[in-house]
């Protein structure tokens, strides 16, 4: 959204549904009223293109074919439409309406033409975002992948082989949603699930596996939170959103250690080798976390990301998660955190 016009369309667009979706008490209903934001906000950017055109060749047809305005909108109009349902007798003019009929044409064009493209790119993230809560639940949870994955054996190569197919689900995410960063705010098909969050879990996930968990070494790990962290700063970046580019390991983050520990016990029990200085651990852990922390929050406010423990839970935008008499997130019913 680098381009001032497209930047300030959206976000207009943004700001009219973020008022109606806090009308409901219930992510279920502000999530139907956001899912509508994507493509309402392509045509709105498709409506202000014309717009533009309409009215520049408005302001060239009073100054060389008429001196009524009422005139040059209809002639105006005719021409971007291609109706041809009003003339003019300047030979001029009469060129003038062709280029604009011309552009018209150019820009209903370059729409339909990009539309396969935008819609292949969010078919292939939300595979990934799909098979992933085959992995991780709904919501998704790094422990719950782990564990899964611990049961079925293999963990190392499986994981292995995870790392590097979501290595390439984060580049191809970078590239398509810069060249189209409408993309951000089409929603998944299911509520409770989102191309951020999901970003944020195998995150996490890659970085309690780097940091936290015996292993023998596994450079793919490293290299998928590499690529997701840039991945997301790309996206903030395109987004206008701040973040500090090159933070200190030990920076505070939004997760606690207490939060850090009850992971790592959850692992424990269910026959998992944490490594035995979790001090260390933890530092490690945290490390990875702050090159994405900020980001990651602020685009699930963003973007209106479902709740999900780690990501939309505490961003510092977002309104709070309601929570119970102990404290804990209520999450909505039926999901597994």
């Amino acid at each position: 959204m680098s381009d001032p016009l497209n930047r300030s369309v959206t976000r207009s667009t943004r700001w009219v549904f973020r008022n109606l979706a806090n009308h409901y008490d219930t992510f279920e209903g502000r999530d139907r009223v956001m899912a509508m934001l994507g493509p309402v906000s392509l045509l709105t950017l498709l409506l202000s293109w014309l717009a533009l055109v309409l009215g520049a060749y408005l302001l060239i047809y009073l100054g060389i074919a008429t001196d009524s305005p009422v005139k040059a909108v209809e002639l105006s109009g005719s021409s971007i439409t291609t109706l041809g349902t009003t003339t003019t007798a300047h030979g001029a003019a009469a060129l003038v309406t062709y280029t604009e009929a011309g552009l018209g044409l150019l820009i209903i064009t370059l729409l339909i033409t990009y539309l396969p493209s935008i819609y292949g790119a969010f078919s292939r993230r939300e595979n990934g975002v799909g098979l992933l809560g085959v992995r991780a639940g709904t919501p998704p949870r790094a422990a719950t992948m782990l564990i899964r994955f611990h049961r079925i054996n293999e963990v190392g190569i499986r994981l292995s082989e995870l790392w590097r197919t979501w290595e390439q689900w984060f580049i191809d995410v970078e590239e398509t949603h810069s060249t189209f960063p409408i993309l951000m705010f089409f929603r998944s098909p299911q509520a409770q699930q989102s191309w951020l969050t999901a970003s944020g879990v195998v995150l996490d996930t890659a970085a309690f596996w780097v940091a936290a968990i015996e292993h023998p070494k596994d450079p793919d790990a490293q290299l998928a939170l590499r690529a997701g962290f840039l991945t997301l700063r790309r996206l903030a970046d395109i987004s206008g959103l701040t973040y500090d580019p090159d933070p200190a390991p030990d920076e505070p983050i939004s997760v606690s250690r207490a939060e850090f520990e009850e992971v790592l016990d959850e692992m424990a029990a269910a026959g998992m080798t944490i490594v035995a200085d979790r001090d260390a651990a933890w530092k490690a852990w945290a490390g990875w976390r702050v090159n994405y922390d900020s980001v990651l929050l602020n685009l699930a406010r963003l973007i209106e990301a479902p709740p999900t423990p780690w990501v939309s839970d505490r961003s510092p935008m977002r309104r709070p998660v309601p929570t119970s008499r102990s404290g804990r997130p209520r999450w909505p019913a039926g999901a597994k955190h």
